[in-house]
């Protein structure tokens, strides 16, 4: 095992991790979603981007300054802590509660785009969308993710996806982006214990 191989088997039990998407391939995606969003939003004068932490923020605020370069606006982009709206909340320790930042004066009657890395079971963005009902009500949700792995486990579809990426459940999709890794990369490797992937 090489020592790059080496580095890549962390304490989440996967063995040496590929990368399916670099840098390049990240930027490429991050402006088709950016255009394929003004080209359905018709514009972009009522979006609203909101992250969910910790890589969907980054992700978000990508998006917006890539949405600011195509129409000349700035999009308002914030934040959506999901933590207390998570249900499994009883099966797992507890968690810092992050931070929620609702730009501009609220969602009410907006489009808000919510903006995740990974799309896996859905209850994620189950526990997104209750977030969001406590905050107003926007005119439309919409959902971004960079990767669709599949195995959903609820009624939830993304309308943007950077990659749809057929996955087994012995697998791992790993998303490093440079604010918080410091490096752009999706990774995918074999998990060697017996929980599912993120």
């Amino acid at each position: 095992m090489d020592a790059q191989a080496a580095q890549n088997v962390g304490a989440q039990g996967t063995e040496a991790m590929r990368p399916v998407l670099e840098a390049q391939d990240i930027a490429r995606v991050l402006t088709r979603i950016a255009h394929e969003i003004v080209e359905r939003a018709k514009g972009a004068d009522d979006v609203v981007l909101l992250g969910i932490p910790t890589r969907g923020v980054y992700l978000a605020r990508r998006l917006a300054a890539k949405l600011e370069e195509i129409t000349g606006t700035k999009i308002p982009v914030g934040s959506l802590d999901i933590t207390m709206y998570r249900d499994d909340l009883r099966l797992k320790p507890a968690r810092a509660i992050g931070r929620t930042e609702i730009p501009g004066d609220d969602i009410d009657g907006r489009l808000v785009v919510l903006v995740d890395d990974v799309l896996f079971s859905g209850r994620t963005i189950r526990a997104a969308l209750d977030a969001l009902g406590d905050l107003g009500r926007p005119r439309a949700v919409q959902l971004a993710v960079l990767v669709d792995r599949g195995h959903r486990e609820l009624p939830i579809r993304a309308d943007y996806v950077g990659k749809n990426l057929p996955t087994s459940l012995r697998e791992t999709v790993k998303v490093q982006l440079q604010e918080e890794d410091g490096r752009d990369a999706v990774l995918l490797g074999q998990r060697t214990d017996t929980a599912a992937g993120q």
